[in-house]
């Protein structure tokens, strides 16, 4: 049996998500910076809330690492956007893996640096059963998932050694049955 990973690209706007089962969706909801800090945190609880349910209760969830030194806004709440969804899985069971920008960019190009377009093009070549519109949080995603499956023994697809060298940089969590 194939395991289902889920792949989460987490952001405020357009969180991406990719599941092993086949569909990629984006989830997101614009404002939240500008709320008061007590509205701010209610509408991180909720957005952390659909997120997880469409997540469901996956064999492995792979999460790109928070970016909190990105150069755009809200780093706090995306930060506490990446926490909060990161609590509800451990605390449904699901084994979580934290995967840096940089390792996916290696998992999908061969090497750690990339633009969002180069990332955008390998996807759409490598997984194309994935129909992402050329979102780069999708795309995203679908890397994650992908890199969780390779990891769980069940690629995509077939990835050059050079490729999988990402894999053995992540910190994989212990406890995943398939």
């Amino acid at each position: 049996m194939t395991p289902r990973v889920v792949g989460l690209d987490i952001s405020l706007t357009a969180s991406g998500i990719a599941s092993s089962t086949g569909w990629a969706e984006t989830v997101g909801a614009g404002g939240i910076t500008k709320l008061p800090v007590w509205d701010r945190r209610d509408a991180l609880v909720g957005l952390a809330g659909e997120i997880c349910a469409l997540v469901k209760q996956p064999d492995l969830a792979v999460l790109e690492a928070n970016a909190a030194a990105a150069a755009y806004g809200g780093a706090s709440e995306r930060a506490g956007l990446w926490w909060l969804v990161v609590d509800r899985l451990r605390m449904a069971g699901v084994p979580v893996a934290a995967v840096t920008p940089g390792q996916l960019k290696l998992y999908a190009l061969g090497k750690g640096s990339g633009t969002k377009g180069a990332v955008i093009e390998a996807v759409t070549r490598r997984w194309p059963e994935f129909r992402t519109g050329g979102d780069d949080d999708l795309c995203d995603a679908v890397v994650l998932c992908a890199m969780g499956l390779d990891h769980l023994g069940a690629p995509l697809a077939p990835m050059p050694r050079p490729h999988r060298a990402a894999l053995d940089k992540v910190a994989w969590p212990e406890a995943v049955t398939t």
